[in-house]
Order: C-alpha cells, then sequence, then structure tokens
C-alpha cells in the first residue's frame, strides 16, 4: 500500500485514508480517563469518526450519568484505542491509539464525548507482516 497514504491526513485534515478505512471496519474502542484523584479508568465504548469535525464521537447508553463523562468534563484528557487481531498465525495486530483532548458536551440534546486528537499512533494497518516486524507511525496533530 502507499506509504503517502498512512501518514498524510485526507481530507478530514485529521486521520489519514488508512486510518478512517479501518475505522470503517470497527464498532469498539476503548476509553481511558483519568478521575480527580488520579486513578484511571478504561471503558469500552461505541464511537463514529465525525468528519466534519476531525474528531471521535462517542455515544452510549446514559452517557451523562457515566464516570467517563463525568472524568472529561472535569479534566478533558482522555485516551483513546481500537484495535483487532487480523490473524492469529502468523501472529498480526492492528492498532490505533488517539491522545485528545476531550469534551463532554450534548449536541441536539444528546450528550457525547468528543475526542479532539493531539496525537495519533498505528500500526499494522497497511502492513501484512510480522508482528516485530511493523513500522509504527506517530504523528502530533496541532
Amino acid at each position: 500500500m502507499d506509504t503517502a497514504n498512512e501518514t498524510s491526513p485526507s481530507d478530514s485534515g485529521v486521520f489519514t485514508n488508512v486510518e478512517l478505512a479501518y475505522f470503517a471496519t470497527q464498532r469498539l474502542g476503548r476509553l481511558a480517563t483519568a478521575r480527580p484523584d488520579g486513578a484511571l479508568q478504561n471503558s469500552p465504548v461505541g464511537f463514529r469518526v465525525n468528519a466534519d469535525t476531525g474528531t471521535i464521537d462517542i455515544h452510549g447508553f446514559r452517557l451523562a450519568k457515566s464516570l467517563k463523562y463525568r472524568n472529561v468534563a472535569d479534566n478533558g484528557r482522555a485516551a483513546f484505542v481500537v484495535d483487532d487481531i487480523a490473524s492469529v498465525d502468523p501472529w498480526r495486530v492492528r492498532c490505533i491509539e488517539i491522545r485528545a483532548h476531550a469534551e463532554a458536551l450534548e449536541v441536539d440534546g444528546t450528550p457525547l464525548i468528543r475526542l479532539h486528537p493531539k496525537q495519533i499512533i498505528s500500526f499494522g494497518l497497511d502492513e501484512d507482516r510480522e508482528a516485530h516486524e511493523m513500522t509504527f507511525h506517530s504523528r502530533v496533530i496541532s
């Protein structure tokens, strides 16, 4: 696959075409937030890529009453991971990690957590290689 697609932002301005294609195949990610006392929380969540804002939007049942929503409202910090195992023989994993500024907000009366990527780290999305031979891609988003 063309390496430029891996490292060059798509029309969304934030995510590459390879990242967008991978996100489209996944339904579940893990959202990590920090409580006011510094304790960490990690929750499985559904998500969607918001191409208009270049963000990840997280919705959920009773989201506004959840600890993750309160944590984000308190400190605006979050990390988000989407990963899977593409093959077990040979072992091959794929992953996107997003370190983000996060907002707890309501859009059209619906609570959501909006992640504004500050750093994106990915591997295995466009490579068909042994896990230890994969290239890690990391970039800071301004």
